[in-house]
């Protein structure tokens, strides 16, 4: 993806610190460990990579919002989310991971803690390990509703995160399927998450609609990697004006109902705004 590129900590740092002085609100960490193996040990390691940059951020970036994902894709050696047990996740070994490793985000001074992998139940395993551990103001935004989505593949290259046989479509939602996304944010609002994401953004404007009319919480949109490759594409070959296409964009996200957006284009948007 033009502009962006895996980050060791000390250029995380100066990324973050660029970020800050175009006043965006924070950032988000996605972790890519030096090995993986089977039962995503990177993720909830206590030198892990996240763990090490979301010290350093809080050290050297204080006032800067981060948030970390909370899955186990990137650390698994067969890219899927969980424990694989005869060729499929198991949901509730998965769960005990996703809780020790929002633990240690939160130990590492993690702002919020975002679970992506979409197993059933793990807000609610989040939020008693993390209470447990004496992080009850620990906030979680949950990706509530998550799509089994064909916009993802440019991250999943960059982050190193394909799943290695089959796909995600057994614990990712149905694209065409909306009513299931009410009841999941529903669930999980149940089970104590602060805020939830829909994801991806722009083909999903009608669930973050809905979702806006039928919840008063926070509501988060992900305009993921396909949505700007896509952009980034057609403006590199003349056919959109690029800043317009660009805030465009985030505008009809924002229309939509979102609250707070996760994208690509955070940066561009950031200097376009101040310049406007």
């Amino acid at each position: 993806m033009p502009g962006h590129a895996q980050l060791s900590i000390d250029n995380l740092l100066r990324e973050a610190e660029e970020s800050r002085s175009l006043g965006l609100g924070g950032v988000i960490l996605f972790g890519i460990p030096e090995q993986k193996d089977e039962h995503a040990s990177g993720a909830y390691a206590n030198d892990g990579i996240t763990q090490r940059a979301i010290r350093a951020l809080k050290k050297e970036v204080p006032d800067l919002l981060v948030i970390t994902d909370v899955c186990n894709c990137e650390y698994t050696s067969h890219g899927h989310c969980g424990f694989v047990k005869d060729g499929e996740v198991d949901n509730d070994t998965t769960l005990e991971w996703l809780a020790k490793t929002a633990v240690s985000h939160a130990e590492a001074g993690a702002d919020v803690v975002a679970p992506s992998d979409m197993m059933d139940g793990r807000v609610a395993a989040i939020r008693k390990a993390l209470d447990a551990a004496g992080y009850t103001n620990t906030p979680i935004l949950s990706y509530a509703a998550k799509y089994a989505s064909a916009f993802y593949g440019p991250f999943r290259e960059a982050a190193e995160s394909a799943p290695q046989f089959g796909d995600r479509r057994g614990y990712q939602m149905d694209p065409a399927n909306a009513r299931e996304a009410m009841r999941e944010i529903e669930l999980d609002l149940e089970e104590g998450a602060d805020m939830i994401m829909v994801k991806p953004a722009m083909p999903y404007l009608d669930v973050i609609w809905e979702a806006r009319r039928r919840f008063d919480i926070p509501i988060a949109a992900y305009q993921v990697s396909g949505e700007f490759s896509m952009l980034e594409a057609a403006i590199e070959r003349g056919w959109l004006e690029r800043e317009r296409a660009i805030l465009e964009s985030l505008t009809s996200i924002r229309r939509a109902g979102a609250d707070v957006i996760l994208t690509y284009f955070a940066k561009t948007a950031a200097r376009l705004l101040a310049r406007d």
